[in-house]
């Protein structure tokens, strides 16, 4: 039997109607709506699913919207379906029945639990009680993965014959990088040159850098499904990936906005005036 979701669109839309600049921001991990058939089907509580939420990342493109950007911010949690990922990036292990032969697309993520419907998270382990019917995982696309993507299609073709170029900022939150490359505060992605345009990325990099914060570019986050299915440079299409340290802008518990959350808006508001300074600055010199 499906799940019953009589439930809150998946996605908002902001920003004024039409497109006064080429810039679209997307920001597909910081949902806070979970379903209650979802919550029901869960073997995790709340608390633990909303591990992998994108904490308030959504509170970040406040000024840059208010600027002009449209932005596409989803709503339902990413443990209900992870907008980042190919429809077809499932788990086996959470499908009731086998799936066709060819029919899934394995990758790192689904191996690691993270697919487009998350089978396990390191905060608990396996999130569900029991496997699904194809009928709930196609619900759950249908109802949230669709829609999301088809808005953004939506916004960057609006962009994009107003101002002849259309750029994609996907906004991410991520923890703090231990390790090798540690004390990097943004990572900015672009599928290792293949999503946009190099003048872009060095434009937010150095927007970032001006402000203050350590950048680095396509590791350990090169961007995903977001950036492979809606960044076409040749068209005139780039789509890039922004990670952005949690510790920036979240209290110490990393659970509410902290005191660094304003001074993070305006950087971030700083990167996309850059990216839209360099779109309409590429469209003069083309005319």
């Amino acid at each position: 039997m499906a799940e019953k979701l009589l439930e809150p669109v998946a996605y908002s839309r902001l920003g004024q109607v039409g497109a006064r600049t080429p810039l679209v921001i997307a920001v597909p991990h910081a949902g806070r709506h979970y379903p209650r058939a979802m919550l029901a089907a869960a073997r995790l509580p709340l608390d633990a699913l909303e591990t992998i939420e994108d904490r308030h990342a959504d509170l970040l493109i406040t000024e840059a919207v208010e600027a002009g950007a449209v932005a596409i911010v989803a709503r339902l949690a990413r443990a209900f379906v992870d907008l980042n990922r190919d429809e077809r990036e499932i788990d086996p292990a959470i499908l009731s029945r086998p799936p066709l032969p060819g029919g899934l697309l394995p990758s790192a993520k689904v191996s690691g639990g993270l697919g487009v419907i998350p089978s396990r998270i390191a905060a608990g382990g396996a999130v569900w009680k029991r496997p699904f019917s194809a009928d709930v995982i196609e619900a759950r696309l249908a109802l949230a993965h669709g829609p999301y993507h088809a808005a953004i299609a939506d916004a960057l073709d609006e962009a994009l014959a107003v101002h002849g170029v259309a750029i994609l900022l996907d906004c991410h939150s991520m923890p703090s990088i231990l390790g090798t490359g540690a004390g990097q505060q943004i990572v900015i992605g672009d599928r290792h040159g293949r999503s946009a345009g190099a003048r872009f990325i060095s434009a937010a990099a150095r927007a970032a850098r001006v402000a203050g914060l350590r950048v680095a570019l396509n590791s350990p986050y090169a961007g995903g499904h977001t950036l492979d299915r809606h960044g076409r440079p040749k068209a005139g299409r780039h789509a890039m990936q922004i990670e952005i340290d949690r510790a920036l802008y979240l209290d110490k518990a990393q659970q509410h906005p902290g005191p660094g959350l304003g001074i993070t808006r305006r950087m971030f508001a700083s990167i996309a005036a850059a990216l839209i300074d360099e779109a309409q600055g590429q469209a003069i010199a083309a005319e």
